[in-house]
């Protein structure tokens, strides 16, 4: 595991994934999960129209809009928000980003319960973990020569006034929501990064975890 502890800007954590793609295709690198921050930054996947969701003009609020291959629309990335981009050979997951995808929502499922008292949930015609109808964490996939890219992000102490800025991954009927905003605390991202690497990589059958600060 790699994890920035300040936040990285978004285009260039995406040069720095192409480069993570290549060595662990190459396998100079084992299977890894890279944390961190963000500035603030709107980001868009691979589905087509997606510019009607975003409601505000990005050049006055100073904001920058980067097009990105993951699968998934429009979120917004930021500080406080725990970004984790992991980078696999989807052998590990019977070929499947989808089992993928469902093992990252279900090691999230149990993370928040088991360390904040939390009850999550999953909806299978929407990507993501939920408290109630509000969106926890958002996961975006991409695949490339069966090594994949992107992941979830996870709104910890986020600002969380920033995602009226968008329609959040397209979706009007459901809202979005932190950790800070469920307990009333605010919390530190590295301790919780270990937390979540832990639960994925039990989720995931890593036997090993390494880590790097």
């Amino acid at each position: 595991m790699l994890h920035d502890t300040v936040p990285v800007p978004y285009e260039q954590a995406l040069t720095r994934q192409y480069e993570l793609h290549k060595n662990r295709l190459e396998n100079k690198i084992p299977d890894t999960l890279w944390l961190l921050e963000h500035p603030p930054v709107i980001t868009t996947g691979l589905r087509k129209k997606q510019s009607h969701n975003i409601l505000i003009n990005p050049f006055t609020h100073g904001v920058a809009v980067v097009n990105s291959d993951r699968g998934g629309e429009v979120t917004y990335h930021g500080p406080g928000q725990l970004v984790g981009y992991l980078i696999t050979s989807i052998e590990m997951h019977h070929c499947r980003v989808r089992a993928l995808v469902k093992n990252i929502e279900a090691a999230f499922v149990r993370y928040l319960a088991d360390l904040h008292n939390i009850e999550a949930n999953t909806y299978p015609e929407h990507t993501g973990v939920w408290v109630g109808h509000d969106k926890i964490t958002a996961i975006g996939i991409a695949l490339k020569k069966r090594i994949t890219l992107h992941g979830f992000a996870y709104n910890v102490n986020t600002n969380l006034s920033h995602f009226d800025w968008i329609v959040p991954c397209g979706i009007i009927d459901g809202g979005v929501t932190s950790l800070e905003k469920l307990t009333g605390n605010s919390y530190n991202l590295v301790a919780e990064g270990y937390a979540i690497a832990c639960a994925l990589g039990e989720t995931l059958s890593y036997t090993k975890l390494e880590i790097n600060l």
